[in-house]
């Protein structure tokens, strides 16, 4: 399967992952418990895969600093990124969510302006301009009434997270070229981090309470759904560029407001014509800005 095929699939799974993930969380009633049981299932998955194909053995002679570039962005991506995904699916809703996640080339231009001094062109500032409209209309629930900042939050930062995770990960293939390996590191160091600080935190055993019967398959479902489209997106990066792996990726945002509704509910994830021009606004921007 070549590199485009690979994206498109990413974007497809991430959005039945986003799908199946609103509804578990729903059920789920603790974000915080969805996120260590998704991460956990996800890592199993990527563990597995990594024995399967040989490359964890490989990983003992990597260099420990490009293995600490792993860890910290698997802690930024995974634990911090989708608890904030977890946080906002279940205030919002998976089909208000998945646009305002669009907004990580906004967050990636900003990024790459302070950390190498890049700075966008007048195409890209126009594209991020859009972008911002689109997410605006978003995060008002599709409507044209005042903002709702502290709703479309959660979701904005978690899109911030993973424009800044890809610098470490970057930097950490510098020296051990393995994505899967990668993401492998960041998620096992992720759930050795989460499970004390959960146990601690909310109380042994409340994790395994709050996801147990058909909340518990979900999350299996959705963390197997996530741990292979993210691998997906990172395989694809050998085969095609960056820009049409990032434009592929989008293919979420269809997906998510075309299921939502169907697998969670109508009353659950209302999904309206002001909401598919958001979406559709803040898609052509990240378009646009991939191109550019």
């Amino acid at each position: 399967m070549n590199g485009a095929l690979l994206a498109a699939a990413s974007g497809v799974g991430f959005g039945l992952f986003q799908t199946t993930n609103a509804r578990a969380v729903r059920a789920a009633e603790d974000p915080y418990a969805s996120t260590l049981v998704q991460i956990s299932v996800a890592t199993l998955a990527l563990v597995l895969l990594s024995l399967a194909t040989g490359e964890l053995a490989d990983a003992l002679d990597a260099p420990l600093w490009a293995l600490g570039d792993f860890a910290l962005a698997g802690l930024l991506h995974f634990l911090a990124g989708w608890s904030l995904l977890n946080v906002s699916q279940q205030r919002i809703g998976a089909a208000r969510t998945s646009p305002l996640l669009t907004t990580v080339p906004v967050f990636g231009v900003v990024i790459a302006a302070v950390t190498i001094g890049q700075l966008p062109g007048a195409i890209a500032l126009g594209a991020i301009a859009v972008m911002c409209a689109g997410a605006w209309v978003v995060a008002n629930r599709g409507g044209l009434e005042g903002p709702r900042l502290a709703d479309a939050l959660p979701a904005l930062g978690c899109a911030f997270l993973w424009a800044l995770s890809p610098i470490f990960i970057l930097r950490g293939l510098e020296g051990f070229d393995s994505p899967l390996i990668g993401l492998t590191v960041g998620l096992v160091v992720s759930v050795a981090a989460f499970v004390p600080c959960y146990a601690l935190w909310r109380g042994r055993g409340r994790a395994w309470r709050a996801v147990a019967g058909a909340a518990g398959t979900l999350k299996l479902v959705a963390g197997l759904l996530v741990g292979v489209s993210t691998w997906w997106r990172w395989a694809a990066l050998e085969d095609a560029s960056v820009g049409v792996v990032l434009a592929l990726n989008l293919l979420s945002v269809p997906v998510v407001l075309l299921l939502a509704p169907v697998v969670a509910g109508r009353h659950l994830e209302s999904v309206t014509a002001g909401l598919w021009v958001g979406a559709g606004l803040v898609v052509s921007g990240a378009l646009i800005l991939v191109v550019a």
